[in-house]
């Protein structure tokens, strides 16, 4: 296809009105590298059959690529250019292929969840997509995200929210990405919560055989003898039995995933469970940085204080939420993610985040375990303590 046909396939104000900030300055970017020749490769997903294209940090420690000079004969008119380079950058902010997460490992990668569905939409920003499942009216996470951005005590303890948009017929947000900027760092991500399933996920009473079958596979001593001789549970009993199997139920906490420069992201920690083995891992994740440490404590100090002033956690629970932890040489972050799953409980019912879970009481355990959490990560052993007095960090937010 010519660069021509291309571009008038689309119009121009369709594409400028998809662009977010990353788009935007991805868009800027690549006019420096069509004008010069350059060319920059390109990434098929197995599945999603989109074009994607990479973009890379440059050495400095400067955020934005270096300006090459553009020649003195522009290869078309500026308005040309302008649509055929907002549709290379809608192309690379189309929705994720592991294909897509594997070639930028190093610059950014999605620890958990389910995959594809983030994106990078361009540096500095990614699309997540909506939450299968959603009606098409109602998307929580993006509700959520809006009433947090616009809390005073809330925004800077979560990702920068930019928007809600609609690509490819699917709906996606727009958020920070939390990756950009630090230099191969240390990354943890920790569900939070001794409840990660909402309430009307487990009202059905129904004894399913299915659910039996799953239990038994992960332990076969785990079904009581009623349950050997029905061969069948409730998904009530299922997920409680899967929060038991982690740290969840007990601690208010389970560690997702973790990774550590250099190496690949671990993600099979199910079994981490006991509070030394949490300690343990934790004092992996940090090894002997007491720096880094100290200012992820201060951290979750600071969110854990916005969340108890906040009003809108005082009505909603929050349901499967994750606190994400980043560090580096030279920086450290925390953040509160993962909203698909928070609702609005009921005018009647007043809801403390540490009281423990019975059906109807929409306690979701989530300050609990940020009061375990915080208490571990001050008192795990590092592999070696610092005797250097250190300046602060950068705390990012």
């Amino acid at each position: 296809m010519t660069v021509t046909s291309k571009m008038n396939s689309v119009s121009r104000q369709s594409v400028l009105s998809r662009l977010g900030p990353g788009g935007l300055l991805y868009a800027a970017n690549k006019i420096i590298a069509v004008a010069s020749g350059k060319e920059e490769e390109r990434w098929r997903g197995k599945d999603e059959g989109v074009l994607f294209k990479r973009w890379r940090r440059t050495p400095s420690t400067n955020e934005t690529a270096p300006v090459v000079p553009a020649p003195t004969t522009p290869p078309s008119q500026p308005s040309d250019l302008l649509k055929f380079l907002a549709i290379n950058a809608l192309e690379l902010s189309a929705p994720a292929s592991d294909a897509l997460l594997k070639s930028r490992s190093s610059e950014w990668f999605q620890l958990s969840g389910h995959p594809g569905s983030l994106a990078p939409a361009g540096p500095g920003t990614v699309w997540k997509r909506r939450a299968a499942g959603d009606h098409p009216a109602h998307n929580p996470e993006r509700d959520a995200y809006e009433a947090l951005a616009a809390c005073p005590h809330m925004r800077s303890a979560i990702p920068r929210y930019y928007r809600e948009l609609e690509y490819g017929g699917e709906h996606f947000i727009e958020l920070q990405d939390l990756l950009h900027g630090f230099r191969d760092p240390h990354v943890m991500d920790i569900k939070m919560g001794t409840r990660t399933f909402l309430e009307d996920e487990v009202c059905n009473a129904r004894a399913r055989q299915d659910l039996y079958e799953k239990m038994v596979r992960l332990d076969p001593n785990a079904p009581t003898e009623s349950e050997h001789a029905a061969r069948a549970i409730t998904k009530l009993r299922y997920m409680q039995f899967r929060e038991q199997r982690s740290s969840s139920a007990e601690q208010g906490f389970r560690i997702e995933a973790v990774k550590l420069p250099g190496q690949p992201p671990l993600t099979d920690l199910q079994k981490v469970r006991e509070p030394h083995q949490l300690a343990a891992t934790i004092a992996r994740f940090l090894g002997d940085d007491e720096r880094a440490r100290l200012a992820i404590v201060a951290r979750l100090h600071e969110i854990r204080d916005l969340f108890e002033r906040s009003e809108f956690f005082r009505s909603h629970e929050i349901v499967g939420s994750s606190i994400f932890i980043i560090y580096d040489n030279e920086r450290v972050g925390a953040w509160l993610i993962d909203f698909a799953k928070t609702r609005r409980v009921p005018e009647d019912i007043v809801v403390n985040h540490r009281a423990p879970w019975s059906q109807g009481n929409h306690e979701e355990g989530f300050l609990y375990g940020l009061d375990r959490l915080i208490n571990i990560i001050e008192t795990a052993s590092l592999s070696q303590k610092s005797n250097e007095t250190t300046k602060e960090p950068d705390v990012t937010r």
